[in-house]
């Protein structure tokens, strides 16, 4: 389902169980796309301090959440804590 469509569900107060599987659905995607951008930005050489400041987080909440999902491929070096 498109995004807009599975939004304006999750907006609608007057169907609670499909506007509850709305919002699950638009935070798998929420989660997925976060995770998508944390690489990124390990790739392009951000620290986790960085990550964190962007994301309004701690850096210590970004590396617990992200550390163990990132992609194993992304460089060592690259990844500062």
């Amino acid at each position: 389902m498109e995004t807009s469509k599975v939004t304006a569900i999750a907006a609608d107060t007057g169907n609670p169980k499909a506007g509850l599987r709305a919002v699950a659905s638009l935070r798998a995607l929420a989660d997925t796309l976060e995770l998508r951008q944390v690489e990124a930005a390990l790739r392009a050489g951000m620290s986790w301090q960085d990550i964190a400041d962007a994301l309004g987080v701690t850096r210590q909440a970004a590396h617990k959440k992200h550390s163990k999902r990132v992609d194993p491929a992304i460089a060592t070096s690259r990844r500062k804590k």
